[in-house]
């Protein structure tokens, strides 16, 4: 099978489509030295994300090791996750501050 997907941390819960992917096809990530796979739930265009996990409404969305979002609805395994879907939810830096 092909890598078409990225996953650029071990904490994320979305990977990133490098190819264009049809709904009922295989997403191919490595994940160390094994491919992992899932199947598309629905059409997913290049450089955009996937679910990894089912992710229920108000859902962390991470990506880089980081949270990029929240959830407005429910997201299946292999759903397409775009601004269609998700929110930004803003840091509080001063909190993270060592």
């Amino acid at each position: 099978m092909e890598v078409n997907a990225l996953r650029l941390d071990p904490a994320d819960n979305v990977v990133t489509c490098v190819a264009p992917v049809a709904k009922g096809s295989p997403i191919v990530y490595p994940d160390g030295e094994e491919l992992r796979v899932l199947e598309a739930w629905e059409d997913i265009p290049i450089w955009h994300k996937a679910a990894l996990e089912d992710l229920p409404e108000g859902g962390e969305v991470r990506k880089y090791g980081e949270r990029i979002g929240r959830t407005k609805e429910p997201i299946p395994r292999g759903g397409w996750v775009s601004d269609k879907n998700i929110y930004s939810v803003p840091r509080d830096y001063d909190q993270e501050m060592i």
